[in-house]
Protein backbone atom coordinates (compact mmCIF):
# COMPACT_ATOMS: atom_id res chain seq x y z
CA UNK A 1 0.00 0.00 0.00
CA UNK A 2 1.57 3.24 -0.93
CA UNK A 3 1.54 5.56 1.87
CA UNK A 4 0.19 8.84 1.28
CA UNK A 5 2.65 12.03 0.94
CA UNK A 6 3.01 14.52 3.28
CA UNK A 7 1.20 17.73 2.38
CA UNK A 8 3.73 21.53 2.63
CA UNK A 9 1.48 24.51 3.25
CA UNK A 10 3.17 27.27 2.01
CA UNK A 11 1.99 31.04 2.39
CA UNK A 12 3.25 34.37 0.65
CA UNK A 13 3.54 32.51 -2.35
CA UNK A 14 4.02 35.66 -4.72
CA UNK A 15 6.97 36.29 -2.76
CA UNK A 16 10.51 35.39 -3.93
CA UNK A 17 10.93 32.51 -1.77
CA UNK A 18 7.31 31.06 -2.02
CA UNK A 19 7.76 31.53 -6.00
CA UNK A 20 10.98 29.20 -5.65
CA UNK A 21 9.64 27.13 -3.68
CA UNK A 22 6.68 26.69 -6.42
CA UNK A 23 9.54 26.07 -8.89
CA UNK A 24 11.59 23.22 -6.71
CA UNK A 25 8.05 21.51 -6.07
CA UNK A 26 8.58 19.49 -9.52
CA UNK A 27 11.72 18.41 -8.08
CA UNK A 28 10.70 17.30 -4.35
CA UNK A 29 7.93 15.27 -5.26
CA UNK A 30 7.88 13.16 -2.09
CA UNK A 31 5.49 15.90 -1.22
CA UNK A 32 2.41 17.44 -1.94
CA UNK A 33 1.66 21.33 -1.77
CA UNK A 34 -0.33 24.00 -0.64
CA UNK A 35 0.37 27.33 -1.76
CA UNK A 36 -1.13 30.36 -0.28
CA UNK A 37 -1.34 33.77 -0.58
CA UNK A 38 -3.43 36.29 1.07
CA UNK A 39 -6.34 36.10 -1.33
CA UNK A 40 -6.94 32.59 -0.04
CA UNK A 41 -5.43 32.93 3.31
CA UNK A 42 -5.14 36.15 5.39
CA UNK A 43 -2.71 35.08 8.14
CA UNK A 44 -3.80 37.97 10.00
CA UNK A 45 -6.99 36.36 10.76
CA UNK A 46 -6.98 33.94 13.49
CA UNK A 47 -10.51 32.96 12.65
CA UNK A 48 -9.33 32.32 8.83
CA UNK A 49 -6.37 30.06 9.83
CA UNK A 50 -8.21 28.44 12.64
CA UNK A 51 -11.36 27.32 9.52
CA UNK A 52 -7.93 26.76 7.08
CA UNK A 53 -6.22 24.29 9.33
CA UNK A 54 -9.37 22.09 10.33
CA UNK A 55 -10.18 21.81 6.81
CA UNK A 56 -6.85 21.07 5.24
CA UNK A 57 -4.68 18.50 7.04
CA UNK A 58 -0.62 19.17 6.49
CA UNK A 59 2.02 18.04 7.49
CA UNK A 60 4.38 20.79 7.17
CA UNK A 61 3.94 25.34 6.99
CA UNK A 62 6.86 27.27 5.65
CA UNK A 63 5.79 30.71 6.43
CA UNK A 64 6.70 33.23 3.67
CA UNK A 65 4.33 35.63 4.29
CA UNK A 66 6.00 38.72 5.62
CA UNK A 67 5.59 42.62 4.99
CA UNK A 68 9.40 43.96 3.42
CA UNK A 69 8.90 47.12 2.60
CA UNK A 70 11.38 48.28 5.57
CA UNK A 71 11.47 52.25 5.05
CA UNK A 72 7.57 51.93 4.21
CA UNK A 73 6.70 50.10 7.36
CA UNK A 74 7.75 53.21 9.58
CA UNK A 75 3.90 54.85 8.61
CA UNK A 76 2.33 51.62 7.79
CA UNK A 77 3.51 50.44 11.67
CA UNK A 78 -0.09 48.59 11.74
CA UNK A 79 -0.08 46.86 8.63
CA UNK A 80 3.42 45.85 9.37
CA UNK A 81 3.20 44.41 12.65
CA UNK A 82 -0.66 42.72 11.34
CA UNK A 83 1.58 40.34 8.95
CA UNK A 84 5.05 40.05 10.88
CA UNK A 85 3.99 39.52 14.10
CA UNK A 86 -0.55 38.67 14.24
CA UNK A 87 0.30 36.07 11.26
CA UNK A 88 3.06 34.32 12.70
CA UNK A 89 1.33 33.57 15.62
CA UNK A 90 -2.08 32.72 14.31
CA UNK A 91 0.05 30.02 12.43
CA UNK A 92 2.14 28.73 15.61
CA UNK A 93 -0.95 28.48 17.38
CA UNK A 94 -2.43 26.46 14.23
CA UNK A 95 0.27 24.30 13.65
CA UNK A 96 0.68 23.29 17.44
CA UNK A 97 -2.47 22.42 17.85
CA UNK A 98 -2.97 19.94 14.62
CA UNK A 99 0.71 18.97 15.07
CA UNK A 100 2.23 21.18 12.29
CA UNK A 101 5.62 21.58 12.01
CA UNK A 102 6.09 25.25 11.28
CA UNK A 103 9.06 26.86 9.72
CA UNK A 104 8.98 30.67 9.50
CA UNK A 105 11.29 32.88 7.83
CA UNK A 106 12.73 36.03 9.59
CA UNK A 107 15.75 38.55 9.16
CA UNK A 108 19.02 39.86 10.11
CA UNK A 109 17.80 43.00 10.59
CA UNK A 110 16.45 41.58 14.04
CA UNK A 111 20.39 41.95 15.24
CA UNK A 112 22.11 45.46 15.34
CA UNK A 113 25.22 45.69 16.92
CA UNK A 114 28.57 47.00 16.48
CA UNK A 115 29.79 43.64 16.76
CA UNK A 116 32.56 42.51 13.54
CA UNK A 117 32.22 38.73 13.69
CA UNK A 118 29.07 36.82 12.63
CA UNK A 119 25.89 36.22 14.22
CA UNK A 120 25.07 33.29 16.22
CA UNK A 121 21.30 32.16 17.07
CA UNK A 122 21.98 32.87 20.78
CA UNK A 123 23.43 36.77 20.28
CA UNK A 124 20.89 39.69 21.86
CA UNK A 125 18.50 41.36 19.71
CA UNK A 126 18.70 45.08 18.58
CA UNK A 127 15.48 45.65 16.45
CA UNK A 128 15.78 48.95 14.88
CA UNK A 129 12.88 50.34 13.66
CA UNK A 130 9.24 49.13 12.51
CA UNK A 131 10.38 45.94 10.19
CA UNK A 132 12.85 44.96 12.65
CA UNK A 133 10.65 45.05 15.67
CA UNK A 134 7.84 43.16 14.34
CA UNK A 135 9.76 40.34 12.79
CA UNK A 136 11.77 39.60 16.24
CA UNK A 137 7.67 40.14 17.76
CA UNK A 138 7.00 37.20 15.28
CA UNK A 139 9.85 35.18 16.10
CA UNK A 140 9.18 35.39 19.85
CA UNK A 141 5.06 34.37 18.74
CA UNK A 142 6.05 31.52 17.05
CA UNK A 143 9.01 29.79 19.91
CA UNK A 144 5.99 30.74 22.39
CA UNK A 145 3.26 29.38 20.69
CA UNK A 146 4.42 26.03 19.25
CA UNK A 147 7.59 25.64 21.22
CA UNK A 148 7.99 21.97 20.02
CA UNK A 149 7.77 22.20 16.48
CA UNK A 150 8.30 26.38 15.59
CA UNK A 151 11.62 27.01 13.10
CA UNK A 152 12.73 30.44 13.08
CA UNK A 153 15.25 30.58 9.76
CA UNK A 154 16.59 34.18 10.12
CA UNK A 155 18.00 35.07 6.66
CA UNK A 156 19.74 38.05 4.82
CA UNK A 157 19.75 40.10 1.64
CA UNK A 158 17.08 37.97 -0.01
CA UNK A 159 17.35 37.94 -4.27
CA UNK A 160 15.81 35.78 -6.66
CA UNK A 161 14.97 35.95 -10.49
CA UNK A 162 11.57 37.23 -8.99
CA UNK A 163 9.89 40.04 -7.41
CA UNK A 164 11.62 42.63 -6.20
CA UNK A 165 15.03 43.12 -4.90
CA UNK A 166 18.92 44.21 -4.97
CA UNK A 167 20.23 42.48 -7.99
CA UNK A 168 17.26 43.56 -10.12
CA UNK A 169 17.21 47.14 -9.20
CA UNK A 170 21.09 47.20 -10.28
CA UNK A 171 20.73 45.96 -13.62
CA UNK A 172 18.01 48.16 -14.28
CA UNK A 173 19.70 51.50 -12.80
CA UNK A 174 22.99 50.19 -14.39
CA UNK A 175 20.96 50.13 -17.96
CA UNK A 176 19.56 53.70 -16.96
CA UNK A 177 23.21 54.87 -16.13
CA UNK A 178 26.64 54.92 -16.51
CA UNK A 179 27.17 55.77 -12.50
CA UNK A 180 25.47 54.65 -10.10
CA UNK A 181 26.73 55.72 -6.19
CA UNK A 182 26.34 51.91 -3.36
CA UNK A 183 26.74 51.86 0.20
CA UNK A 184 30.00 50.22 1.30
CA UNK A 185 29.82 50.44 5.14
CA UNK A 186 27.17 47.73 5.27
CA UNK A 187 28.31 44.43 5.55
CA UNK A 188 26.32 40.80 5.24
CA UNK A 189 25.60 38.29 2.53
CA UNK A 190 23.16 37.93 -0.16
CA UNK A 191 21.27 35.47 0.26
CA UNK A 192 19.85 33.42 -3.14
CA UNK A 193 16.58 33.07 -2.74
CA UNK A 194 16.48 29.33 -4.67
CA UNK A 195 19.29 28.72 -2.42
CA UNK A 196 16.76 28.89 1.00
CA UNK A 197 13.75 27.32 -0.67
CA UNK A 198 15.73 24.03 -1.63
CA UNK A 199 17.24 23.83 2.00
CA UNK A 200 13.71 24.33 3.79
CA UNK A 201 12.77 21.38 1.22
CA UNK A 202 16.43 19.53 1.67
CA UNK A 203 15.44 19.54 5.40
CA UNK A 204 11.86 18.33 5.52
CA UNK A 205 13.29 15.51 3.11
CA UNK A 206 15.71 14.41 5.28
CA UNK A 207 12.71 14.02 8.19
CA UNK A 208 10.52 12.03 6.10
CA UNK A 209 13.42 9.64 4.95
CA UNK A 210 14.20 9.69 9.17
CA UNK A 211 17.80 11.00 8.82
CA UNK A 212 17.00 13.21 11.42
CA UNK A 213 14.69 14.02 13.90
CA UNK A 214 11.36 16.08 13.49
CA UNK A 215 12.35 17.40 17.02
CA UNK A 216 14.78 18.90 15.29
CA UNK A 217 12.53 21.25 13.54
CA UNK A 218 12.01 23.59 16.97
CA UNK A 219 14.45 26.84 17.57
CA UNK A 220 16.55 29.64 15.70
CA UNK A 221 18.72 28.24 12.95
CA UNK A 222 20.84 30.91 10.28
CA UNK A 223 20.56 31.01 6.94
CA UNK A 224 22.79 32.84 4.28
CA UNK A 225 24.91 31.95 1.46
CA UNK A 226 28.70 31.93 2.23
CA UNK A 227 30.83 34.52 1.93
CA UNK A 228 31.23 38.31 3.11
CA UNK A 229 30.56 41.30 1.22
CA UNK A 230 29.22 44.80 1.25
CA UNK A 231 26.12 46.60 -0.15
CA UNK A 232 29.27 48.61 -3.25
CA UNK A 233 31.13 45.29 -3.63
CA UNK A 234 28.03 42.95 -4.47
CA UNK A 235 26.97 45.59 -6.71
CA UNK A 236 30.30 45.27 -8.47
CA UNK A 237 29.98 41.56 -8.72
CA UNK A 238 26.36 41.84 -10.49
CA UNK A 239 28.20 44.13 -13.16
CA UNK A 240 30.97 42.32 -13.51
CA UNK A 241 28.84 38.88 -14.20
CA UNK A 242 27.00 40.75 -16.54
CA UNK A 243 29.98 42.51 -18.87
CA UNK A 244 28.02 45.84 -17.73
CA UNK A 245 30.51 48.66 -17.74
CA UNK A 246 28.70 50.46 -14.77
CA UNK A 247 31.15 52.44 -12.78
CA UNK A 248 29.94 51.99 -8.81
CA UNK A 249 31.31 54.45 -6.22
CA UNK A 250 31.33 53.34 -3.02
CA UNK A 251 29.35 55.58 -0.53
CA UNK A 252 28.48 56.03 3.32
CA UNK A 253 25.28 55.31 5.14
CA UNK A 254 25.12 58.49 6.50
CA UNK A 255 25.26 59.82 2.07
CA UNK A 256 22.33 57.68 1.38
CA UNK A 257 19.10 58.51 4.28
CA UNK A 258 16.34 56.43 4.77
CA UNK A 259 13.75 56.08 6.90
CA UNK A 260 14.87 52.82 8.92
CA UNK A 261 18.16 52.16 10.36
CA UNK A 262 20.01 49.55 8.26
CA UNK A 263 22.39 46.66 10.43
CA UNK A 264 25.74 47.98 9.68
CA UNK A 265 27.11 44.36 10.44
CA UNK A 266 25.06 41.55 9.64
CA UNK A 267 27.07 38.29 8.64
CA UNK A 268 25.03 34.53 10.03
CA UNK A 269 27.14 32.47 10.99
CA UNK A 270 25.64 28.87 9.85
CA UNK A 271 27.24 26.56 11.74
CA UNK A 272 24.34 24.91 13.52
CA UNK A 273 21.87 24.83 10.46
CA UNK A 274 24.66 23.07 8.77
CA UNK A 275 25.77 20.82 11.89
CA UNK A 276 21.96 19.76 12.31
CA UNK A 277 20.76 18.94 8.95
CA UNK A 278 24.26 18.03 7.33
CA UNK A 279 23.69 20.89 4.61
CA UNK A 280 26.30 22.48 2.38
CA UNK A 281 25.84 25.82 1.39
CA UNK A 282 27.27 27.36 -1.46
CA UNK A 283 29.43 31.04 -1.97
CA UNK A 284 27.32 33.89 -2.59
CA UNK A 285 29.40 34.59 -5.67
CA UNK A 286 28.21 31.27 -7.43
CA UNK A 287 24.76 31.62 -6.29
CA UNK A 288 24.58 34.89 -8.19
CA UNK A 289 25.87 33.41 -11.16
CA UNK A 290 23.16 30.96 -11.00
CA UNK A 291 20.97 33.37 -10.74
CA UNK A 292 21.57 35.96 -13.21
CA UNK A 293 21.62 33.07 -15.65
CA UNK A 294 18.10 33.18 -15.27
CA UNK A 295 17.95 37.00 -16.02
Amino acid sequence: MHRKKPTILVTGNKGQVGQELQVLASQFVDFQYIFVDVEELDITDPQAVKVFFEKNPVQYCINCAAYTAVDKAETETNLAWKVNAVGPENLARACATHGVSLLHLSTDYVYHSQQNKPHIETDLTNPQGTYARTKLNGDEAVLKNHPTGGMVIRTSWVYSSFGNNFVKTMLRLGAERGELSVIYDQIGTPTYARDLAETMLLILQKVENESVDRILLKGIYHFSNEGVTSWYDFAVAIFEAKKMPVKVRPIETRDYPAAAKRPPFSVLNKSKIKATFGLEIPHWQQSLKACLELL
